[in-house]
């Protein structure tokens, strides 16, 4: 089972459909080949295996990055 974890964009080159991401304080490339939607720099992505699968709602991200925030501190308290 994999779990996306909601990604910032935040430098984008259209040109080539590749997006730096911010994903819990780590940054990596991705490709946004696979999106139609009009990508800038600030939105929300769900990454699978290096691509861009989804753009989600910054509501929906903040929700889900909370959730995520709210385990990790369980893990390392080991309460979870």
């Amino acid at each position: 089972m994999c779990f996306a974890i909601p990604s910032r964009i935040i430098a984008y080159d259209a040109d080539n459909q590749m997006a730096r991401i911010n994903t819990l304080g780590r940054q990596r490339e991705v490709s946004t080949h696979l999106i139609l939607d009009a990508l800038a720099v600030g939105d929300y992505l769900l990454i699978q295996s290096g691509f861009a699968m989804e753009k989600i709602s910054r509501e929906r991200a903040l929700d889900s990055l909370e959730l995520y925030q709210q385990l990790i501190q369980e893990m390392e308290a080991g309460e979870a």
